[in-house]
């Protein structure tokens, strides 16, 4: 796989009070993903980008909401979530510069 590809699969860390949870829990990394992104691909960019060993990857698309904007309604995009977890002894820290 390209690695200009691989860079481009993750969008963003998602930092919140359940992804924190998860992290301290369980080892897990939460990130936002392109949508055709695939588990293996993931993984693969991960490790690329950070410099970590996955565990596994689980994944989960999030449907966008119904909102109203004044009399027209429309539609959130749908995304896709990817719960990354780290072999023992990984962490990936983003509140360090």
């Amino acid at each position: 796989m390209k690695e200009k590809l691989l860079t481009s699969l993750i969008l963003a860390p998602i930092v919140s009070e359940k992804s924190n949870i998860a992290a301290e829990t369980s080892r897990c990394v939460v990130f936002k993903v392109l949508p055709k992104a695939k588990k293996p691909q993931i993984k693969r960019s991960v490790e690329m980008l950070f410099k970590v060993e996955v565990e596994s990857v689980r994944v989960l698309n999030v449907q966008g909401k119904s909102k109203r904007f004044g009399r027209m309604l429309g539609k959130r995009s749908d995304w896709k979530k990817a719960y990354v977890k780290l072999k023992e002894g990984h962490d990936i820290n983003f509140a360090s510069p």
